[in-house]
């Protein structure tokens, strides 16, 4: 991945066409909690993939942002696998799913305080510590927010990639996602994101709710392509931090192999537009 490629997670609909064709995709990704068995066919898939293509981790288990303790078993296991598939990229969630030995199967926001910040470093600095390697945090997708808060998200992330010299995994639809719902001009939260930490980008495509008081109110749902406006607002984050390895995110009414690797052409080719000789890039 040391050339900045559009790659698409692996799932298992597509094993066959991964396995027995060509892919014409950059990288894979897959939630490590997936692979976390002591052998079989998942396992098995996934170290003939690494053989070929170049594999990003992305976790949604540990509850960085939670309140107690990491769970240890838990690290231990992702420490296995980053050990023995050695990805390119490693990353997780700005949420927390954990309380009092409870595990909630969703990534729940945070408060932005000092107090949250001090408990994310610490929870970060273990996890990177106990891999022995960098990882990312990706900015989450939101529908509400907290009166306690007293730093903006993106000051938020940048000093905890600043304390503990963690990357970011930058999720363009979660921007267009968390600024409608809050009623913010998504062009002015990318001006103010931290791009020089941001490590991958995630692309995704969302769905269209209504609040109770009949306001549009959107859902980072992973269901469909993605959105036109969150392709502008991609190539307004590769202007601002350059090329970066860009992942299309699609996880429900996961569509056939041909539609899912248009998605991720779509992004080599503007990918490859920044990246001509002459772009301008601010970072």
């Amino acid at each position: 991945m040391t050339r900045a490629r559009a790659g698409v997670g692996l799932k298992p609909r597509h094993y066959e066409d991964v396995l027995d064709g060509v892919p014409e995709t950059g990288w894979f990704e897959v939630h490590p909690e997936n692979y976390m068995g002591d052998g079989g066919p998942p396992l098995a898939v996934l170290a003939r993939v690494r053989e070929r293509f170049p594999l990003s981790l992305h976790g949604v288990g540990l509850s960085i942002g939670g309140a107690g303790d990491l769970d240890r078993d838990h690290l231990d296991r992702l420490k296995a696998l980053v050990e023995r598939f050695q990805p390119e990229l490693v990353s997780e969630h700005l949420a927390w799913s954990t309380h009092q030995g409870r595990f909630f199967n969703d990534l729940l926001a945070l408060p932005y305080t000092g107090e949250t910040l001090d408990q994310v470093g610490r929870h970060v600095d273990q996890v990177q510590t106990h891999l022995g390697r960098r990882i990312l945090i990706e900015n989450p997708a939101t529908y509400l927010r907290f009166e306690a808060s007293s730093w903006t998200e993106t000051e938020f992330i940048a000093e905890l990639a600043r304390r503990t010299g963690c990357g970011i995994l930058l999720d363009v639809n979660n921007v267009f996602v968390s600024c409608t719902n809050h009623g913010d001009d998504p062009h002015d939260y990318l001006s103010r994101f931290p791009m020089a930490p941001v490590g991958e980008i995630h692309l995704a495509g969302h769905a269209e709710d209504r609040a109770d008081d009949g306001a549009l109110l959107l859902i980072d749902a992973h269901d469909r392509a993605v959105a036109d406006p969150v392709w502008a607002l991609y190539r307004q984050a590769l202007t601002l931090g350059g090329p970066k390895p860009t992942l299309i995110e699609w996880d429900n009414d996961i569509p056939d192999w041909t539609t899912l690797q248009a998605e991720a052409l779509r992004a080599d080719a503007v990918l490859a537009e920044i990246s001509q000789p002459g772009a301008r890039h601010v970072a």
